[in-house]
C-alpha cells in the first residue's frame, strides 16, 4: 500500500502511463545514451483518489541493485 506524500490518503496502485496517439510507452533505463541496455523495467503508477497526486513507481528493483 502506497500513502500519498501530499495528503496521507492510500493511493490506487498498479496503474500504467500510456503515451496518447503512440505505441511506445515508457521504459527506465539506467544508461541514458543507450537504446535498449540498461533497462530496468515499466514504470508503474500510483493515483491519489483524494488530491489527484500521481507517483511513479518501479515494483522489481532488482535491476538497481544487481
Amino acid at each position: 500500500m502506497r500513502k500519498c506524500l501530499r495528503c496521507g490518503a492510500e493511493m490506487q496502485e498498479g496503474c500504467t502511463v500510456k503515451v496518447e496517439g503512440a505505441g511506445y510507452g515508457v521504459v527506465l533505463s539506467t544508461e541514458e545514451n543507450k537504446l535498449f541496455s540498461g533497462r530496468i523495467g515499466k514504470p508503474r503508477v500510483a493515483i491519489c483518489p483524494k488530491c489527484g497526486e500521481v507517483s511513479l513507481y518501479l515494483e522489481d528493483v532488482s535491476k538497481l541493485n544487481g
